[in-house]
């Protein structure tokens, strides 16, 4: 028994060097097939906060991000990439009082083996307050004046009350509530959504607050004044444009005046509307832009500085069509010695345009030609060419489309049939 003692005793160097050995082969085939990677983790960790108080709210600048540095096998690193959460990084808030704290970061791994190498940072500042909740009535501010002629009854909000929920040093800052309604030249009811603000004393908008609701709809009632009226203007046509011409549009500017008289009967008996003084588009041939008075009944005054309103007419030609037959087809660029025969020898050309321009048309305004500048001697077809001596005119088409052309020597050339 003490021999066999001895003699492990003995041995007892080789088997320690034999295991080494043994586990230092495994580390080296377990590394070489799934090897260790250094590397900093590709997304930052988002700070979590963790055990808050909910009658303390968090104030300054945001918590942000942990970088950490990991060390793990390449197939563990493919885990932490692919899944979600693999990384805490979590601040505990417990038990916290109002104030200043610095805090530790507890970042943790959910995926083995994992070694963190490093992360930073590893504390971060966290600054409390107490959070306060205030009501306030709301403030509303009508700024600017109805059009003229106008009033402004009393506004409605669906929301008088609300509430303004935020850390104590902004909340303390808050006097009102404020809602801002522009009711700048309206000429009818309003209602609108307003957002809130919360203002200080010297009514700067104080931030970091929650407003609720955040908005109101306020109804402000705009009602025309006792004696005014607004009447839309109609412009009053006299005359035919001249022959061949249409009138397109007529349009005036304002298309509606606001008018008043002391004696509101006068006022309300209007049909709805004013007439300016006669225009005369007798033989107009072109548009027009002029300022005509309005022809307003005794005791009736626009109000404000306009006395005329701007009336313009557009005016254009009326379009048509007109064919020219027999025209005949003109032979260019011809080569010395050579004789052209053209078949069909005449053709018809329809020409659209303003009617007046038509009307002035002559075939002597017209020349029909085919050009057989270095074209060798046989027979070609070729489109005709239209020159228009007068302009704002369109070649609608050609009867025939194209022509052929026979080149031959000069006595030649015979036309096909």
């Amino acid at each position: 028994m003490v021999n066999s003692f001895r003699r492990l005793i003995k041995i007892l160097p080789t088997l320690i060097t034999a295991f080494i050995l043994a586990v230092a082969v495994w580390v080296l085939a377990v590394t070489s097939n799934d090897p260790t990677r250094q590397d900093v983790f590709p997304q930052p960790v988002e700070i979590e906060l963790i055990g808050q108080d909910p009658g303390l709210v968090l104030v300054g600048d945001e918590i942000g991000t942990v970088q950490v540095t990991l060390s793990a096998p390449q197939s563990v690193w493919l885990e932490l990439t692919n899944q979600q959460d693999v990384l805490r990084a979590v601040v505990d808030l417990s038990g916290l009082e109002p104030g200043t704290h610095i805090l530790p970061v507890d970042l943790q791994v959910n995926a083995r083996p994992v070694r963190v190498i490093s992360y930073t940072p590893q504390t971060v500042e966290i600054k409390l307050e107490t959070l306060l909740s205030n009501d306030y009535m709301v403030d509303l501010q009508i700024r600017g004046e109805p059009a003229i002629g106008y009033q402004a009854g009393f506004p409605t909000l669906d929301a008088r009350t609300v509430t303004v929920v935020g850390p104590q040093s902004q909340a303390e800052r808050v006097k009102k509530v404020r809602a801002v309604l522009d009711i700048s030249g309206a000429q009818q009811s309003i209602t609108r959504t307003i957002t809130l603000q919360a203002v200080d004393a010297g009514e700067v908008p104080v931030d970091g607050l929650t407003i609720i609701p955040g908005v109101v709809t306020v109804t402000q009632p705009i009602t025309q004044r006792f004696g005014y009226r607004s009447v839309v203007v109609n412009v009053v046509v006299t005359g035919q444009v001249a022959g061949g011409y249409r009138l397109t549009n007529i349009s005036v500017f304002p298309p509606a005046v606001t008018v008043f008289s002391a004696d509101p009967e006068i006022v309300n008996t209007l049909p709805g509307y004013v007439e300016t003084l006669p225009l005369d588009l007798t033989g107009a041939k072109d548009d027009i832009d002029i300022f005509l008075n309005l022809n307003l009944p005794e005791g009736v005054s626009v109000v404000g500085d306009q006395t005329s309103v701007l009336v313009r007419v557009g005016i254009a030609a009326i379009e048509s069509s007109l064919p020219f037959s027999n025209m005949p087809v003109e032979v260019v660029g011809l080569a010395a010695g050579f004789d052209a025969q053209v078949s069909p020898e005449l053709v018809t050309v329809i020409i659209s345009g303003p009617l007046p321009l038509l009307d002035a048309l002559t075939p002597a305004s017209l020349r029909v030609t085919v050009d057989v500048t270095g074209l060798p001697e046989g027979i070609h077809v070729l489109y005709p060419i239209v020159e228009l001596a007068v302009s704002d005119l369109v070649i609608q088409s050609i009867l025939p489309e194209t022509v052929e052309v026979v080149i031959a020597r000069g006595g030649t050339a015979t036309p096909r049939p």
